[in-house]
């Protein structure tokens, strides 16, 4: 067992892990602390909100929950390194398209050409338009 990182949205947890294979292994009380989701026998709940797993052998490896069975259950995309011991949790496509709809562009912060932080919200009810490039 070994610390991993778990990237979810704007929450960056270190957790106790466990690495098996191509898997990153938490129990139920880091993966509360890492996601803010419990493991309750009604299936995965946060606050009043529960999502019901029927399939407790794709979401479980034992008594440790997998990360990517998690991600899958909540209909999440993930990407997993086990190895190196960290995982990062996309948002749900529905709550991507509802961001869509509304044409308001999540808020984040990145560095500008002096290296300082420049965070989208400083820009108030400017107009900005944002660039996107990639090699891919």
């Amino acid at each position: 067992m070994g610390d991993a990182l778990i990237i979810d949205g704007a929450r960056h947890t270190t957790v106790a892990a466990t690495a098996a294979d191509d898997r990153l292994l938490l129990d139920v009380d880091a993966l509360e602390a890492a996601t803010g989701w419990r493991l309750k026998p009604e299936g995965l709940c946060q606050e009043d909100i529960c999502v019901p797993v029927r399939d407790r052998t794709a979401l479980m490896s034992g008594d440790l929950v997998d990360v990517a069975g998690f991600a899958a259950a909540l209909g999440r995309p993930a990407v997993v390194d086990a190895a190196h011991g960290i995982a990062a949790l996309g948002e749900t496509a529905q709550s991507r398209a509802e961001s869509m709809r509304s044409l308001q562009a999540p808020d984040f912060t990145l560095p500008d050409l002096d290296g300082n932080d420049v965070n989208l919200r400083s820009f108030d009810r400017r107009k900005v338009l944002l660039l996107a490039w990639s090699s891919w």
